[in-house]
């Protein structure tokens, strides 16, 4: 008798799981380049539009609080359409949005295209890494999912690499028009080769689910599933009941001050991070520095960040947990401090924003 995510565990690795696994990372890279093409135009729209750094922040702010908005409220919405529709619908919604911000005109516009964008790529952000994690085996999966969180920094660094030759020719607006189109593209591409979750599947439990499963086993070349997992819950208790369980089980006493202390430092870590993508650039350019230094050190902010998650992925099977965070936030903050506080020479500069990406993206 062999289930669908024992035949996946136990099973060579095919080239389809490969695939998906790459599709997902390509998706988080388009999403990455859109969210934070911002900060590398910040300057550019400022100007143009006559938006005091002020204003800029409320742009900032509202793709944040987007993107927290998708990711508590959109993402658990894939336990009951299927994380594909909600992929591919994230991948319209962000593209479309991008697409009109290369069409705005105004501060209202701005802030109101980038909470859009933002909660199509904060749903984004949890449904692909859940798609790759299920498609994987156990054996693979953290690299997996590794892979696929490193994708948005990718695509940050690639809004350095592109800015340079579409800026000159373009302007700003061209950073959004092309961000907009692939992720579009993106969005074609996942309607014709990203398969449905199985565990939505499975979860589902329709009389014909185990055809429907081993028709999903045959397309990535596994063999056919015997039997599926023992389910008490439909597809509604657990996108409602079974989560509202959760969330009652991690606000229990027991529970419930490990919960909000690590809800708070997972918001004030996130937020951090948001604000160093958004704004390095700008800092850079205000310190006295050309567009193209800008533009470099946020190459090496989110190169940082890519080495970082790898990194940190591998030893957190390693280390105790707790302890590497806490590592990694204090010297994070001991490298944002010297970055605000101590002058130094460029090239320790840019090292030092290189190491911060390590530690915060890691």
């Amino acid at each position: 008798m062999s289930t669908p995510t024992e035949i996946i565990d136990t099973s060579a690795v095919s080239g389809r799981q490969i695939l998906i696994i790459i599709l997902c990372l390509l998706f988080n890279m388009v999403d990455g380049f859109d969210i934070t093409a911002m900060a590398i135009v910040a300057q550019s729209v400022g100007q143009e539009l006559s938006l005091s750094a002020e204003k800029l922040g409320w742009i900032f702010s509202m793709a944040l609080a987007g993107m927290m908005a998708g990711a508590m409220l959109l993402a658990p919405l894939s336990d009951v359409f299927g994380r594909r529709k909600m992929i591919i619908s994230s991948l319209v919604l962000v593209g479309s949005s991008i697409v009109l911000t290369a069409n705005a005109t105004s501060l209202t516009g701005f802030m109101l295209l980038r909470f859009i964008s933002g909660l199509g790529a904060g749903c984004l952000l949890a449904t692909q890494a859940t798609l790759a994690s299920e498609y994987s085996p156990e054996r693979f999966r953290t690299l997996a999912v590794s892979a696929v969180t490193a994708g948005y920094p990718i695509g940050a660094m690639m809004t350095s690499v592109v800015a340079a030759y579409l800026i000159p020719e373009y302007g700003w607006r061209g950073m959004f028009w092309f961000g907009g189109v692939m992720t579009l593209l993106m969005a074609c591409v996942a309607f014709f080769l990203i398969p449905e979750s199985l565990k939505f599947l499975i979860t589902k439990r329709s009389p014909d689910t185990l055809e429907i499963v081993n028709q999903q086993l045959a397309a990535i070349g596994k063999p056919l599933a015997t039997s599926l997992p023992e389910t008490t819950q439909t597809i509604n208790d657990s996108a409602t009941t079974g989560l509202l369980s959760n969330v009652a089980t991690l606000l229990s006493p027991e529970q419930r001050r490990t919960t909000i202390l690590l809800w708070f430092a997972f918001f004030l870590s996130f937020a951090t991070l948001y604000v160093l993508m958004s704004w390095i650039p700008k800092m850079i350019e205000d310190s006295g520095y050309d567009f193209s230094i800008g533009r470099d050190a946020f190459f090496l902010f989110n190169l940082g960040g890519v080495i970082g998650i790898f990194l940190m992925g591998a030893m957190s099977t390693r280390c105790r947990l707790s302890i590497l965070l806490s590592i990694l936030l204090i010297g994070s903050a001991a490298g944002m401090v010297i970055f605000a506080l101590i002058s130094v020479e460029l090239s320790i500069l840019m090292l030092i924003i290189f190491l911060i990406g390590l530690l915060q993206q890691g």
